[in-house]
């Protein structure tokens, strides 16, 4: 029973490093592999995008509350796998129009490998954040860092979808030369459902001064946040909104006045 538990786990390992072994070579995802190999690293990368998106969900909420962080943990799982059914759908029925030879399994293996390469880069930022906000980052600039980290890790995992799509195309033949083009196209359409995806599902990031909020309801959009949250540190409005310049008090006390007036009365009338 050892051994095949043992057996077992070893399987299970060597099919979670094929998933990061297929970055070190990018023509790897065009090898031959029967179905139920594709299935298991199919299976491997969404395991791997779950737990690193929801561990750096984790840190993030930390920020404010442990309901805060279980809560964005789940959220950036939501928005990851989100993303990716909404826009899938549409990148797959196009290039099959483009006349790709490619398969629906190659085409997954290759989408989930740049969401598999882009949380990996997200999660290690993770002690990053943590130093900033032990070290007293303020709201407004933790949420600027996130929206840096997920644009910095979201061109890469995008780079490396281009550059497998490449190898099919120029190597394999086996994908169409106008196909990159339009996947170009189709990552900016992705990165605008992420972003109205993720604005829907705020807070990610709480502030300090508010209860625990599971979803927010106020007007506005994204862009318009951001350009808040830049001015807000510019403009060091962390500080109370409103100076006050206090005037010095003049004490007057009104009793002694009230004595001093009366005996200088009395003293006149006895006069």
């Amino acid at each position: 029973m050892y051994s095949n538990q043992k057996s077992f786990d070893m399987k299970n390992s060597n099919g979670i490093k094929e998933v990061f072994r297929i970055f070190q070579n990018t023509e790897s995802y065009f090898s031959e592999r029967n179905t139920l190999q594709s299935n298991k690293l199919i299976f491997n990368q969404l395991l791997i995008i779950c737990s690193f998106t929801f561990i750096y969900g984790i840190v993030m909420g930390s920020y404010h509350s442990f309901m805060q962080s279980i809560a964005a943990g789940l959220k950036v799982i939501v928005l990851f796998l989100g993303t990716l059914l909404i826009c899938f759908p549409s990148f797959f029925v196009i290039q099959q129009v483009l006349g790709s030879k490619m398969s629906l399994r190659q085409m997954i293996i290759i989408v989930l490998s740049g969401f598999v390469l882009t949380s990996a880069i997200a999660l290690s930022f993770s002690p990053i954040i943590i130093f900033f906000q032990i070290t007293g980052g303020n709201y407004h600039f933790l949420q600027l860092l996130h929206v840096i980290i997920f644009l910095f890790s979201g061109i890469f995992g995008m780079k490396l979808m281009i550059d497998a799509l490449k190898i099919a195309c120029e190597k394999k033949s086996i994908y169409p030369q106008i196909g990159v083009t339009v996947f170009r196209i189709w990552i900016i359409i992705l990165a605008f459902v992420g972003i109205q995806l993720s604005w829907n599902l705020r807070p990610f990031l709480c502030n300090k001064n508010e209860d625990f909020k599971l979803f927010r309801k106020y007007e506005g959009n994204f862009y318009t946040a951001i350009v808040y949250s830049v001015d807000q540190i510019l403009s060091k409005k962390d500080a109370p909104v409103k100076n006050e310049i206090r005037k010095p008090y003049i004490y007057f006390d009104s009793t002694k006045t009230i004595l001093s007036d009366s005996t200088k009365i009395l003293n006149l009338l006895e006069k």
